[in-house]
Order: C-alpha cells, then structure tokens, then sequence
C-alpha cells in the first residue's frame, strides 16, 4: 500500500502538467494485486477524486466554452466506451504464457488497453504527434473521439491537449479546463462502471473495491497535485513528455503481454 501511495503521488505531480497519464499509470499498478475489472473501476474513483480535488484548486481558470463545445460530446461518447470495456472484459484468455516463474495470461481486455497504452505514449515521446494540432472548429469531434478512448481505457488527455493546444490557453487555464472535462467522462464511466458491477455481483459489487486502499492513493494523489500546482508555472515541458512517455510504453508492453 505504501508503494502504490508514492506511486500515486509522483504520477498525480506529473500528470498536473501534461493533463493525463494518472489513470493510466496507476490501473497496471492496482491489477498487479487486483482483478482488471477491479483495477479498472478503483483507479476511476481515484482518477474522479483527484480531477475534482485539481477543479478546486484551479477553478477560476475554467475555459467555459471549451467545456460546452468539447464536454458534451465527450461525455456522450465515454459512455459508449465504458460499454465496450465492459463486454471486453467478460473474454477469456486469449493466451498464457510464463514470464519469470510466474504465469503471464495475455485477455482481450489488457490486450487492448496495452495496444492503446502504446498508441498513446507516442504522444509523449513523438515530438511530431506531440505536436499535432487540430483546428478549433473540429472541438467537438476532438470530444467525441476524447470521450469514447477515456470510457474505454481512460486515454483522454492526449487527443484531448491535441484539440485544445491551438485554442491558446494559458497553463493555468489549460489545467483547470482539462481537468473538468476529464472529471465529466470519469462521472460518466463510473456510471456505467458501477452498473456493470451490480449486474455482475449484486449487493457485493461495493466490496470488490478496496476502499482503504483506494483513500490512500486518492490522498496520495491529492498531495501531488497541491505541490505540482506549486511548479506549475516553472515546469520544464520536455522532461516531463520523456518520463511519462518512457513509463507509458513499459506499462503497455507489461498489459498487453498479460505481464502485468
């Protein structure tokens, strides 16, 4: 628990600045001792906690019109996202194999949130995808396609920093918007999450979540966003890109080989 605490903590202070990656770090860490379908919802509640904790701190530079054209469609494409994850996620294993005395078993859901996780670091790590900028007008097809991969995987900040980049925000602005629109597909997810759980297990879908464990990383990442807001206005860019890209591709390579 300590471990994952510090973990939450760092990945919270640099995902302040890129506008993603807290979720995604964080699920392969709960499904090392969690069921994916487990992982998956815990890191949502973090996820949800954290962005809302990130909306108190930097309300005041909320970009309203960003959140209209570009919340809404997102928000409606999340759901449908969060549905696929959950019919992936009822699949047996595609394929098992052993990796280091310990047996790897390879689904259709880690297979393809690792495939994503990997797509996704290359906007980290690409300085031509990281710079990829889509015209202001196309905001709302920019949350829909947002919308859709963070139901799916959680994987919302990089096409969304795509869309939102050319509008001119200041990092402040670009922060506090980002973390709204990421707090309205988490609402939704988490909807459809939670449904899914009673569906499956009935009254004892609340005790599949390990709640202690979940408040813990949660403050955790509360405390990584307080001091990130600290550097905010003094952070260097291209290092942040390198260390969480570098941590995206060994996260999708550990998912979609059912290492992790």
């Amino acid at each position: 628990m300590a471990l994952l605490a510090l973990f939450a903590f760092g990945v919270s202070l640099l995902t302040l600045f890129s506008g993603f990656g807290l979720g995604t770090l964080l699920m392969p860490a709960f499904a090392l001792f969690l069921p994916i379908q487990v992982a998956v919802a815990s890191t949502a509640i973090v996820h949800a906690a954290n962005n809302l904790f990130k909306v108190g701190l930097l309300a005041g530079d909320v970009r309203r019109d960003v959140l209209l054209r570009f919340g809404l469609p997102a928000v409606a494409a999340s759901f449908i996202g969060a549905l696929v994850l959950t019919s992936l996620s009822g699949q047996q294993v595609l394929y098992s194999w052993t990796f280091m005395a310990r047996e790897a078993h390879v689904t259709p859901v880690k297979l393809t949130m690792g495939i994503l996780i990997l797509g996704f670091a290359l906007f980290e790590l690409v300085p031509a995808l990281r710079d990829l900028r889509s015209p202001p007008r196309f905001l709302p097809l920019g949350g829909l396609l947002s919308g859709f991969f963070g139901g799916l995987s959680g994987h919302q900040g990089a096409l969304r920093a795509a869309f939102l980049a050319p509008l001119g925000l200041t990092p402040q602005a670009f922060a506090a918007t980002q973390a709204v629109l990421a707090l309205l597909v988490d609402g939704a997810r988490l909807l459809v999450y939670g449904g899914s759980f009673v569906l499956l297990h009935g009254s004892a879908a609340r005790d599949q979540i390990p709640w202690p464990l979940v408040v813990v990383t949660t403050v955790s990442a509360f405390a990584g966003a307080f001091f990130g807001k600290r550097l905010l206005p003094k952070v260097s860019m291209q290092g942040i890109h390198l260390v969480v890209g570098s941590l995206l591709v060994v996260v999708g390579l550990a998912l979609a080989s059912g290492v992790a």
